[in-house]
């Protein structure tokens, strides 16, 4: 099983790593990764893949990360830059040594827009009792669905406002894992939506965002964030919607 190092440190942009299996198709299994494979509304990352052999450097781009029995890196074999024309088992035999590189704008943006979901989440609970029930991120935009019947103009300058300070606070980031029974029995499972996890996951990785003993964000999540609500810039509600029955979707950007 691919030991997943994003989870504990999202900052990393280059790693190696040691091929463990390679299909004909272009996908590659390592035995660790900083790559985050698509998830929880988070776009997988991208970037290179790259081996020094006799023949010199081959790099291939990551085009793709999806998480499955295991984590498979997607290469794009077309882009490569495999001179030799081999099959690409035959080039990444299990056991070869490769660096992994993110394309870490890319991730970034995600990482900000992951951070600024979850306060926007946790506002709207707080203040208008309307839990989250989806979101997508992008590098340079993000929505939000969640169980309300209606925002109003005056309700949405109010949310953008109320983010913002908290974003301006500069609030820290931080995460931890706990055994699930434990999670269960010490923390607000509304919150957290723990509840909502597959009962085969007995290990849960807890966001936090604000004071240690009283943070204003508590949830569970195996997504990457950025350290500090300060490194979100400006938070700007580009517009709003009818998502369904008793449900809204907002949708945001962040500026610099």
């Amino acid at each position: 099983m691919t030991d997943l190092l994003y989870l504990e440190d999202s900052t990393v942009r280059t790693f190696d790593a040691t091929v463990e299996r390679v299909l004909e198709d272009g996908r590659v299994v390592l035995d660790r990764t900083h790559f985050y494979p698509e998830g929880g509304g988070q776009p997988a990352d991208t970037g290179t893949l790259r081996v020094d052999s006799d023949g010199g450097r081959l790099e291939w781009p990551v085009a793709d990360v999806q998480k499955r029995d295991t984590v498979y890196h997607v290469l794009d074999l077309e882009a490569g830059t495999n001179s030799t024309a081999a099959p690409i088992a035959d080039v990444l035999e299990p056991g070869t040594t490769v660096t992994g590189e993110l394309d870490w704008d890319r991730r970034y943006a995600h990482m900000r827009y992951h951070t600024a979901q979850h306060l926007l989440s946790a506002y709207l609970l707080e203040a208008y009792d309307a839990p989250t029930t989806g979101n997508q991120l992008y590098a340079d935009r993000a929505r939000l669905d969640c169980a309300y019947e209606r925002f109003q103009d005056d309700d949405l300058a109010t949310i953008e406002a109320a983010v913002n300070d908290l974003i301006h606070d500069g609030l820290p980031v931080r995460w931890y894992e706990l055994e699930r029974d434990v999670a269960e029995a010490d923390l607000d499972l509304e919150r957290t939506r723990i509840d909502l996890l597959p009962d085969s996951i007995t290990e849960i990785r807890i966001v936090e965002i604000g004071d240690t003993d009283d943070p204003f964000d508590r949830v569970a999540c195996a997504g990457t964030h950025v350290q500090s609500t300060a490194d979100l810039g400006t938070l700007e509600i580009t517009g709003r919607e009818t998502a369904g029955s008793g449900e809204e979707r907002i949708r945001f950007r962040l500026l610099e």
